[in-house]
């Protein structure tokens, strides 16, 4: 089994005393961390960000505020749950915060343990969809290692086709769609055609332009 990715947390707050308590707190925790003291110094890091974590997000700062920023990520495709801090919270900064995405919107002095339990949580959450990104990739891979006929026997096996129906549309004979099928369940490494529909579904694959399909509704 591999090793399980570590996790980081990003902190972007524009107070001393909050960035020094949040580290005391997540270095108790074993968390890493990493520091920025507004919005701008955050996207100008290069430092690309973690695959697995969260980042804790001052509402009011100089420059950029943590709303303006947060829209700013969601344009970039940042995908790490973002937990936002505030002292002056209001009702409509937490409402347009949920609705861009936020795991939570707490009020300072913030419950010690309370934020470690919603940390975990926005990490747990981050490391489900960093496994689903992965997955992505990796069904991409194996599409694509798929010849052309391949893909061919592929789109219309999901689509509930017979072999005969497959041999009948490609212009192949049936013991040939067998081959292919064979090699599409060992490449994409399904067990199941329930399986195969499921990656199908995944990679979004584009529907069949099939006279068959049309002749069999």
């Amino acid at each position: 089994m591999a090793d399980e990715i570590a996790a980081e947390v990003i902190i972007v707050d524009d107070d001393p005393s909050i960035q020094r308590a949040l580290s005391r707190l997540l270095r108790v925790h074993g968390f890493t961390r990493r520091i920025f003291s507004n919005a701008q110094e955050f996207l100008a890091d290069t430092k690309p960000a973690p695959a697995v974590g969260c980042m804790l997000l001052d509402v009011n700062m100089p420059g950029l505020s943590g709303l303006e920023l947060q829209a700013e990520l969601q344009k970039r495709g940042f995908r790490l749950p973002i937990i936002f801090l505030t002292a002056h919270g209001t009702v409509p900064a937490s409402v347009q915060a949920m609705k861009l995405g936020a795991a939570d919107f707490l009020q300072k002095p913030f419950d010690s343990q309370a934020l470690i339990a919603i940390i975990c949580k926005a990490i747990e959450r981050s490391r489900q969809q960093s496994a689903e990104v992965q997955e992505c990739r990796d069904l991409e891979q194996s599409f694509a290692s798929l010849s052309p006929r391949e893909r061919d026997v592929f789109r219309l096996v999901v689509k509930g086709l017979l072999n005969k129906q497959i041999a009948f549309e490609l212009g192949i004979v049936e013991k040939t769609v067998k081959v292919h099928r064979a090699r599409v369940m060992e490449k994409m490494q399904a067990n199941s055609l329930a399986e195969l529909v499921r990656m199908a579904e995944t990679l979004r694959l584009p529907p069949c332009s099939s006279s068959i399909l049309s002749s069999l509704k």
